[in-house]
């Protein structure tokens, strides 16, 4: 039976011992090889950081540091060109290439539409990118500076999505969205698809640093799209103990939490929150049947536990934003106060081996405060 319980902050979480069991299908082949073939492509940083070790009890921590993923500062590029290049692929084997530029068009809180834009002007298409209220003018203009034409929607992130929707509903246009809901998946799935390659950089990083599979990964969300890569990654295989997955969300957004505690996706009225990317109401509908069957827990954390985390991993060398943040400080709010219980319903002990997701860095989606949706 799921396990829920609160925090001494009074913030509720989420277990299920059974997730460790449940098995999936793998990513498809040819991921990585794609990715690797592009200008400018390195493997992202995975960085021990011994002193939150320490601090956690356990045996090694290693943050996986997305703040420079093929000349952007988040990894929704991996995401974004592989769809791009998909959609091209798909277009063009089916005889129906596009006579002139395509635009495709999305919804974004910052990472995913400047990745989108990216990768629109690298494969001589246009992008239109919707961005909802609370996301920083920097981001903003960030996302213009790829070229891209930007709207500004009054409203959060869910309204933004559904004006792309409408606005990609014409021709010569393609909607690249990373949610999903009936009807609209196969792109999405691609996308999900993208992020697979962080995972397989963990595994050889892991192994270079003479360490096997991690025995906790924290994977910050907002939709559920990377939680839905890491669970396709870790539950596709054979391993003994199998890794425990642990998603983050801010307070202001738990959606997928509150999903999870009643059993069914549900959307929430999100609030005001420094992890912009994170800021989301509602499941990615491809993403829910994995967090429900293979997620082992999840948490909330607050906007200051996330600023804390963030100001120190950089002590530590390791720039982040407070989405990346989000990991480190969801895995204190699991292992802290009441957290032996926790502890051992996450099947932690002192030579366990942490990995931290951190998804953007500091400067990628800066909020109104300090500061990706759709992760």
């Amino acid at each position: 039976m799921p396990e829920h319980a609160s925090s001494p902050r009074t913030v509720p979480w989420f277990s299920r011992p059974a997730a460790r069991s449940w098995t999936c299908a793998p990513a498809p082949a040819g991921v990585r090889d794609f990715h690797a073939a592009l200008p400018g492509y390195a493997p992202t940083p995975l960085t021990e950081v011994p002193a939150v070790a320490a601090e956690l009890g356990v045996g090694r921590v290693f943050v996986k540091d997305e703040s420079s993923r093929l000349g952007l500062p988040a990894f929704k590029a991996l995401g974004a060109f592989w769809a791009v290049h998909r959609v091209l692929a798909e277009r063009a084997a089916n005889g129906r290439a596009p006579s002139g530029p395509l635009t495709f068009v999305t919804a974004t809180d910052g990472n995913h539409g400047r990745a989108l834009a990216r990768a629109a002007r690298l494969a001589g298409g246009r992008a239109h990118v919707f961005v909802p209220e609370g996301v920083h003018p920097m981001a903003v203009a960030a996302i213009a500076g790829e070229g891209a034409e930007v709207t500004e929607v009054a409203g959060p992130y869910d309204g933004a999505v559904r004006r792309a929707a409408e606005a990609a509903a014409v021709p010569g246009a393609v909607l690249v969205q990373d949610t999903a809901w009936p009807g609209y998946e196969r792109i999405p799935g691609w996308i999900v698809e993208g992020y697979s390659t962080l995972f397989a950089e963990i595994d050889a990083q892991l192994a270079t640093a003479g360490t096997g599979p991690p025995d906790l990964v924290a994977v910050p969300v907002g939709v559920g799209s990377l939680a839905q890569a890491a669970i396709t990654h870790y539950r596709s295989r054979v391993a003994d103990p199998a890794p425990t997955l642990l998603s983050v969300e801010p307070e202001a957004a738990p959606c997928v939490l509150q999903s999870l505690l009643g059993g069914e996706p549900v959307s929430v009225t999100t609030g005001e929150t420094i992890m912009a990317g994170l800021n989301c109401g509602t499941p990615s509908d491809i993403a829910w049947p994995f967090l429900r069957d293979g997620l082992d827990a999840a948490i909330v954390i607050t906007d200051a536990e996330s600023a804390r985390a963030a100001g120190d991993l950089a002590a530590l060398g390791v720039s982040c934003g407070p989405c990346g943040a989000a990991a480190l400080a969801g895995v204190r709010a699991a292992l802290t106060g009441d957290g032996a219980r926790r502890r051992t319903a996450l099947g932690l002990g002192p030579a366990s081996t942490l990995v931290l997701l951190s998804t953007e860095g500091a400067d990628a989606n800066p909020s109104p405060f300090a500061g990706d949706p759709g992760i």
